[in-house]
């Protein structure tokens, strides 16, 4: 993507481990990269079609005075997530913060810490055959909705399904839905088994009947194996509950491990 740059803007802040540097206060320097497409603001000379480098450098000062850390780590955690949650057209930020002269004793000109932080695409299954199993999963695309490091892009329709896995059960409502996040995958995992819980979600029967269920299917292009979370979903070619919602939502998604795009693997499904 293009980018629009801001190198070594000095700013005064209270940010550091020891108590006088969050009273006296010091210089810093950042530097800020957005990563946004040009294209349109470049062909229409419209400054709405782009980012606004002033606005943004302002929005930096302010950031540093009201705000105090005692980790630049942090500084740069927080004003890269500030910068993405403002700025709709960035897809993604790096950011620098250098600390001149920091006290550590010894002589150094400065210390830094450089992170790069964006938007990630996942793509998640729902599924419910416990109660009102249409308003489990509408009530979970709410909160993912409403949370603020989530954007919701598109939800499937719902469809019936048989139960999976040889329990004998209530049939399923089942979807799928994409969404944009800034969180990495376990932290994503966390808040699905949150809304799971807050949702009655009982783990008793290996394939059991579950008033909510939420599973990431894809994130990004990224290949995860761990002992608490794999991605792509290691069975999802073998479910067309899966299949069938997200052919309807991204037929083209390729699967980073298959090869293949989510309509072709539900073709042979069928097939």
């Amino acid at each position: 993507m293009d980018k629009i740059s801001i190198d070594r803007l000095v700013v005064f802040g209270k940010h550091g481990v020891f108590e006088a540097e969050n009273i006296l206060g010091q210089k810093f320097l950042v530097s800020v990269v957005l990563y946004v497409d040009t294209r349109k603001a470049g062909l229409t000379d419209d400054l709405t079609c782009s980012i606004n480098y002033g606005e943004v450098s302002q929005d930096i000062i302010k950031f540093f005075q009201d705000n105090t850390f005692k980790l630049i780590e942090t500084v740069a955690e927080q004003l890269a997530k500030e910068l993405l949650l403002k700025y709709d057209l960035a897809e993604k930020v790096d950011v620098k913060i250098e600390k001149p002269w920091a006290p550590i004793a010894i002589p150094v000109d400065s210390v830094s810490v450089e992170i790069s932080r964006g938007w990630h695409k996942a793509y998640i299954a729902t599924g419910s055959n416990m109660g009102d199993k249409k308003a489990y999963l509408d009530e979970a695309v709410e909160k993912l909705k409403k949370h603020p490091y989530c954007k919701v892009i598109k939800v499937s329709d719902y469809i019936t399904t048989e139960p999976y896995g040889g329990v004998e059960q209530d049939v399923f409502l089942n979807g799928a839905l994409e969404i944009k996040t800034l969180l990495y995958p376990e932290e994503l995992l966390k808040l699905l088994n949150k809304i799971e819980a807050e949702a009655g979600r009982e783990r008793i029967i290996h394939w059991g009947p579950r008033t909510l269920d939420l599973d990431i299917l894809f994130y990004d292009d990224c290949i995860i194996d761990t002992p608490t979370l794999t991605v792509p979903h290691i069975d999802m070619q073998n479910r067309d509950f899966v299949l069938i919602p997200m052919a309807q939502i991204a037929p083209y998604h390729r699967h980073p491990v298959l090869g293949c795009t989510v309509g072709q693997l539900l073709s042979r499904l069928n097939g």
